[in-house]
């Protein structure tokens, strides 16, 4: 996509909210102890390429070893710094059993629904997206050049896109492939693009719907 100017000198920045990888998906570990699979780490590869096309000043990862890896890959790819920053995890779901794909996809639809309930885990739907929103609040503060790369999670970043862009999220989770990724504009967070899957040749708008909600996790 071509970039805008915020006044006749600056380019406008852009926040990039990407969806790690495709993690190695094991029933006896927590999600948030899952690392990337072979074919996550693969998929990091056309991931940069499609990132590339912005002036990347930083990329901030979670602290979860899938979004660290993810960002890690693309960061080394692009030559760009990386770190990680608090706040930016997944909906904490300690304590919460590996769930078959359709009693998955069930719960997070009642936590979707009912954002101030105590649906699943330990954080309401409200709760982790006020989080997230002040973790990213706090890296945009500290990283003011060039466009900011964050790599999170999929129930995270669709909380907080459908709070300022007026859509579902439930159905914006179920769209958001391993990896996909959303640009917004700053400083207004004005949704530009959403790029859902790396499987087409080109970077574009739109994408498939996964089939598998186990692995949005």
């Amino acid at each position: 996509m071509g970039r805008g100017y915020a006044d006749s000198s600056e380019p406008m920045r852009y926040l990039i909210l990407t969806k790690h990888s495709l993690p190695e998906i094991d029933p006896a570990v927590p999600a948030a102890e899952w690392r990337l699979s072979e074919e996550g780490r693969r998929r990091c590869e056309p991931l940069a390429e499609r990132l590339a096309a912005y002036r990347l000043g930083m990329v901030v990862s979670s602290i979860e070893p899938k979004a660290r890896e993810t960002a890690a890959i693309v960061a080394g790819r692009l030559r760009v710094p990386c770190e990680t920053a608090a706040g930016l995890h997944e909906h904490d779901r300690r304590g919460v059993g590996f769930m078959s794909p359709p009693v998955f996809e069930a719960a997070m639809a009642a936590f979707f629904a009912r954002p101030a309930e105590l649906v699943l885990g330990g954080e309401t739907a409200t709760q982790a997206q006020d989080r997230f929103s002040s973790a990213v609040t706090a890296v945009l503060a500290g990283h003011s050049d060039g466009d900011l790369v964050v790599v999170a999670h999929g129930t995270v970043i669709s909380l907080y896109v459908a709070r300022r862009v007026g859509v579902a999220p439930f159905d914006l989770w179920r769209r958001l492939g391993l990896p996909s990724f959303l640009v917004l504009s700053l400083p207004d967070l004005t949704l530009m693009q959403m790029v859902e899957t790396m499987d087409d040749g080109l970077a574009q708008q739109g994408g498939s719907v996964l089939s598998d909600p186990s692995s949005r996790r």
